[in-house]
């Protein structure tokens, strides 16, 4: 056995790079070991800021002999043909073996190659790697061809065992390999020769280099904590920046620095946010007044005087990027939120769905329509939905696009606004992902729930939905978010009608061939009628009819442009809800639903209830999983198949009919009134969306079941009895089908 080590040694690699490149050179190196025949113990990449290093333990000291035997052609075939075996194998007529097989003597030839040496097959390897290493961006340098993400100094390539270490010789564009590297830039640049992994780590940590992100990451942010600890304060956490900041120092240095008196009143974001984005400074806080008070920054170096130069310096930069976060601050606030929100206009929400100002006025006005389902006053949500996006306007968002929102809070609040608008214009954007805080204030629900149908709608109205992993608008999110602020706020909310009217306010616009009064008496109009009528199938007429009777003495004329602005909605409707119902079916698999459970609901009315649709699914899943749901499933399932037979065969449908008079014994007597007595329980139980109360009655039926199929024949010899049998096998489907489609339920 023998162990790797390998590290290619150039300028600084940017920060975010590391990671994957680390993880990239382990993955590529050790396939083609692999392939090669070199199997391994084990293998972990390392990266710093101007290295990739890589280890590979337990590596085989030599490939192993191979040996493979290939059937060939028959003996007497065209010439052709064998002469094109033998080009496969690399052999000669000579060297195949002849042997009889079931359809005559047919050639064999046996391939025999011997194992090689360990250094040889990565004298091959590395430098492939090298050349084909898949950096998201790369550049040459001199007067080589070699592409690198910076300029590479050095490789060193070393096999060691028990006996000795070797150094394994290739080139690379001019880089020899070597057992040298180098230690810190400042305080240990000379290069020394090493001969294995441990010695690798341990000479490098004295010239003064970390070569574990992870290591240096926990120093960091150990000293980070000590160090406002000791001052009574407590460092924000930020896992990204301190991923980042690991990344750019080989010898972490924690330096802690003021911050000036004169940017004190600046929110606690725009501190954050300057300094991370701006300096890399992590926030260091007052854990009483809640008030960013000094910062945390990270040195590459230790210096004679402690870090006093570099934090001066530091200190000096931050001053005036906090001077311009200060200006930014000021500025706005002298400017109200209505007169940001008029400048809207000048903005391109999107080239087919016009400004942002457009899009407000539909978020406001659907705003006001979703408020009483969530319980928030219809005022106060429009108001909110009105200045939502006003803080897109500020010079401070202009600078900082990540604050939108949370500048919209301050503005808000500095405008006198009630807190709860004030919350809505920075929580209307959530939730962001999967582990995002979704709000519970019933405005600012009105208000995000309002943003992203809008978002949706009008994406499906110029049919720019997702395609595969393809997702530019991240309307995969914005489903998501839709599902979380339902269910997790335990709203009752009947989608398809929201969506209904958003998707007309969309298609109003783009089909702007009206007068304004026209346009806008339709819209309100149609709106209306989807309210009481919907836009599906015969509904469809009935909202054309009743809104061309309102105003049928100025608007007959335009029947056919209503029933062109009409005939794409109800499909468009139907194809987003199934989109919801594909990340509902995520979401819910991640709770502990299976799809084919899930699956079984949605095929029951008001699919687009969503928190019905969870109540249900989540109560069929438990029931499935005990025995009475698992033995009534079976019961279900061969009741369906032979309906499903016998329904085929006979070119009728069983579903109705059975009647208690034509029971020839007393288990089917037993069926009838189990039947009877679940239908009186399931029907009001279902109504009142009492799935529990419903499965038990339903669990009742198990025992009834299993004897009918253990004591009785259907296919009786009297055709009436049969027809009897089977339409209370229809019996038991409809019953059960007043639950859940269970025909979907696998099992």
């Amino acid at each position: 056995m023998a162990d790797l080590l390998l590290e290619l040694f150039s300028e600084e690699i940017p920060a975010r790079m590391q990671a994957r490149a680390a993880d990239n050179l382990k993955k590529l190196v050790t396939d083609a070991l692999v392939d090669a025949g070199l199997t391994y113990g084990s293998a972990a990449g390392f990266a710093t800021p101007r290295r990739l290093c890589l280890t590979v333990e337990g590596l085989l000291a030599q490939s192993p002999d191979v040996r493979q035997e290939r059937k060939g052609p028959r003996v007497g075939v065209p010439e052709q043909a064998l002469q094109g075996f033998l080009r496969g194998v690399g052999l000669t007529v000579d060297q195949l073996e002849i042997r009889d097989d079931k359809k005559g003597q047919t050639y064999f030839a046996v391939i025999e190659k011997p194992g090689r040496p360990a250094a040889d097959i990565i004298a091959e390897i590395i430098p492939q790697v090298i050349r084909n290493f898949p950096w998201p961006k790369s550049m040459r340098w001199g007067q080589g061809t070699l592409k690198w993400v910076r300029p590479l100094h050095s490789i060193l390539c070393v096999l060691s065992a028990d006996d000795g270490a070797e150094v394994v010789g290739f080139d690379v564009d001019g880089i020899e390999s070597a057992n040298l590297t180098a230690g810190h830039r400042f305080h240990a640049p000379e290069w020394f020769s090493v001969n294995n992994f441990d010695q690798y780590r341990a000479e490098l940590k004295k010239a003064y280099v970390m070569l574990d992100a992870q290591e240096r990451a926990n120093h960091i942010w150990e000293d980070a904590k000590n160090m406002a600890f000791a001052s009574g304060l407590e460092v924000v956490e930020d896992a990204g920046l301190l991923a980042e900041v690991a990344g750019l120092v080989e010898w972490p240095v924690v330096l802690m620095g003021d911050i000036a008196d004169d940017f004190m009143d600046l929110p606690v974001e725009v501190l954050q946010t300057s300094m991370r984005e701006h300096q890399k400074f992590f926030s260091v806080r007052n854990p009483k007044t809640g008030r960013i008070e000094k910062f945390i920054t990270v040195a590459n170096r230790e210096t004679v005087d402690h870090g006093a130069t570099i934090l001066a310096g530091n200190q000096k930069v931050l001053f005036a990027r906090l001077s311009d976060a200060k200006f930014f601050w000021e500025n706005d606030l002298r400017m109200s939120l209505d007169d940001m929100a008029a400048k809207l206009s000048n903005v391109t929400f999107h080239n087919k769905l016009g400004t942002q100002t457009e899009r407000v006025a539909r978020i406001s006005a659907l705003s006001r329509e979703i408020a009483p389902v969530v319980g928030a006053d219809a005022d106060m949500a429009e108001a909110a939905a009105k200045i939502s996006k006003a803080d897109l306007m500020s010079e401070m968002v202009y600078e900082f696009p990540e604050l939108q929102g949370v500048m919209g809070k301050y503005y808000a609040q500095k405008s006198g606004l009630d807190d709860a608008i004030a919350d809505a214009c920075e929580l209307h954007y959530s939730p962001l992902g999967p582990s995002d805080i979704v709000p519970n204030a019933p405005v600012s629900v009105a208000v995000a729930l309002a943003d992203k149908i809008d978002t949706l709608t009008g994406f499906w109205a110029i049919d720019e939905k997702p395609t595969g992993s393809k997702d530019p608008f991240a309307l995969r999110r914005a489903a998501l978010g839709v599902i979380r602020l339902i269910l997790e706020n335990k709203v009752r909310f009947n989608l398809s009608s929201h969506i209904d009217a958003e998707l007309i306010r969309h298609k109003v616009f783009l089909d702007r061939n009206t007068d304004v009064a026209k346009e806008e008496f339709l819209e309100k109009e149609l709106l209306r009628e989807i309210a009481d009528h919907g836009v599906f199938g015969a509904a469809l007429q009935a909202v054309l009819d009743a809104v061309l009777k309102k105003g049928k003495e100025t608007f007959s004329e335009d029947q056919v442009w209503l029933e062109h602005l009409l005939e794409s909605i109800p499909e468009n409707c139907t194809n987003l809800l199934n989109f919801f119902h594909d990340r509902l079916k995520v979401y819910l698999k991640d709770k502990g639903v299976s799809h084919d459970i899930i699956d079984a609901c949605l095929a029951m009315p008001n699919n687009d209830d969503f928190m019905l649709l969870a109540n249900r699914a989540e109560a069929l899943q438990v029931f499935i999983k005990t025995d009475d749901g698992t033995n009534l499933l079976q019961g279900f399932k061969r009741a369906n198949n032979i309906l499903t037979q016998a329904e085929a065969k006979d070119g009728v449908e069983y579903s109705y009919g059975a009647d208690v008079k034509y029971a020839e014994t007393d288990v089917e007597r037993t069926l009838f009134a189990a039947l009877a007595t679940a239908d009186e329980a399931i029907a009001p139980a279902i109504k009142a969306e009492d799935f529990a109360t419903a499965m038990a009655a339903m669990a009742g039926l198990r025992a009834p079941i299993d004897g009918f199929f253990d004591a009785v024949k259907i296919n009786a010899d009297s055709d009436i009895v049969r027809r009897n049998r089977l339409n209370l096998l229809g019996h038991i489907r409809k019953t059960m089908g007043q639950v859940a489609d269970f025909t979907l339920i696998e099992g």
